[in-house]
């Protein structure tokens, strides 16, 4: 979260909409280019933030057009939570199961083939809805400021530290953040010390009125005071309820209904059902909580599904949610639910995918 809000300051985000709207890309290519960039951008930040920064490009270009708008939307809700449930840094639920030690950092790219099938097959459907034609106007060149690429590089640079302490030296994923914490930390000090505010920096500023710090030098503490903090306590909340439930031995039973009674691969297609309706925290922490005696490739499957199980209502991820609020009625729960029959098609497409081309992973022990 500090990273992205540290990129969003120094502009990176805000030059890539306005390259894109700058092109001069017709709404089809627009929205394969957002629904592409969403899927690939997701598993190093995070659905949730790459799902805002493509919704806002198509809302620069969009203006008025919801025939463009509200299929384009839908389908970067589904691209990023696709793209997210292949990377341990793609969702909350990836980076729980990779802490738990369930699955090794290489083996959740077999989850790629099937997130892919997952995004392209309602997207092919949604393609025929989408206006042909180019949007009209364009807009001003927007350069990152200053140090903004070197904060990429460093946020690359702390993703590799978390996985090299997690793989080799055997370390929880926590202490490589906090290591690129201190990346960033002398960076920013670097940043501060060598400020010299120009004109062309303060008049780029303040045309961008939410992120403007009026030429202020970068600070961290201030890129960390933007953190979802509500979000955090959310999912300290979503620990206490499910860790109660285990506690008094509620999770034991549901575990053997669900999982030994009905089998692990319906179990775990209902679960990814039930992460539509419930916030998919929780129901992974749950599943998470049980503990369920699986393979390698049944813990891969619940990953996935409860990652892309999100997308087939709006109210059943983060990213949604957050960009009914963005599009501000442009993009609704009907609007969404309109595409739910084809979501439901990649949904079940994916775990085909899944079961046929990792059918090996099926017989192998989970990594932990």
């Amino acid at each position: 979260m500090t990273y992205v809000n540290a990129m969003d300051e120094r502009l990176v985000f805000e030059a890539l909409r306005s390259w894109l709207v700058r092109k001069g890309f017709g709404y089809r290519s627009l929205f394969w280019l957002t629904g592409g960039l969403a899927f690939l951008l997701s598993p190093i930040l995070d659905n949730l933030t790459t799902s805002l920064i493509m919704c806002a490009v198509l809302l620069a270009v969009g203006k008025d057009n919801n025939r463009f708008i509200t299929p384009g939307c839908v389908n970067i809700v589904i691209a990023a939570n696709a793209g997210g449930a292949f990377s341990p840094f793609g969702d909350i639920t990836t980076l729980m199961v990779w802490q738990e030690g369930l699955v090794k950092f290489n083996d959740f790219f077999l989850l790629f083939i099937p997130s892919l099938v997952n995004f392209l097959v309602p997207a092919a459907f949604m393609h025929f809805a989408i206006p042909s034609g180019h949007p009209p106007g364009k807009e001003d060149q927007i350069r990152v400021r200053r140090g903004g690429k070197s904060i990429m590089l460093l946020f690359a640079a702390t993703i590799l530290t978390t996985v090299c302490f997690h793989n080799f030296l055997h370390l929880p994923p926590f202490l490589g953040m906090m290591t690129g914490l201190a990346y960033l930390q002398f960076f920013g000090y670097y940043l501060r010390k060598s400020h010299r505010p120009t004109n062309q920096e303060t008049e780029i500023i303040g045309d961008i009125s939410h992120i403007s710090m009026q030429g202020k030098p970068f600070d961290i503490f201030r890129r960390m005071a933007r953190a979802e903090w509500d979000t955090l306590l959310f999912f300290y909340g979503v620990v206490l309820c499910v860790g109660g439930l285990g506690f008094i031995g509620y999770l034991e039973v549901l575990s053997r209904i669900i999982y030994v009674d009905m089998g692990p691969t319906f179990a775990n297609a209902s679960v990814g059902i039930i992460s539509a309706i419930v916030d998919n925290i929780p129901v992974m922490f749950a599943v998470l909580s049980m503990n369920p005696d699986m393979s390698l490739g049944h813990w891969l499957l619940v990953t996935l599904i409860t990652g892309v199980g999100g997308s087939l209502l709006s109210i059943g991820s983060a990213a949604g949610v957050a960009l009914m609020g963005q599009a501000q009625g442009r993009y609704t729960f009907f609007g969404h639910l309109k595409w739910a029959p084809v979501i439901l098609l990649g949904y079940a497409a994916s775990i085909l995918t899944h079961m046929w081309i990792n059918s090996a992973s099926f017989h192998l022990p989970p990594a932990g």
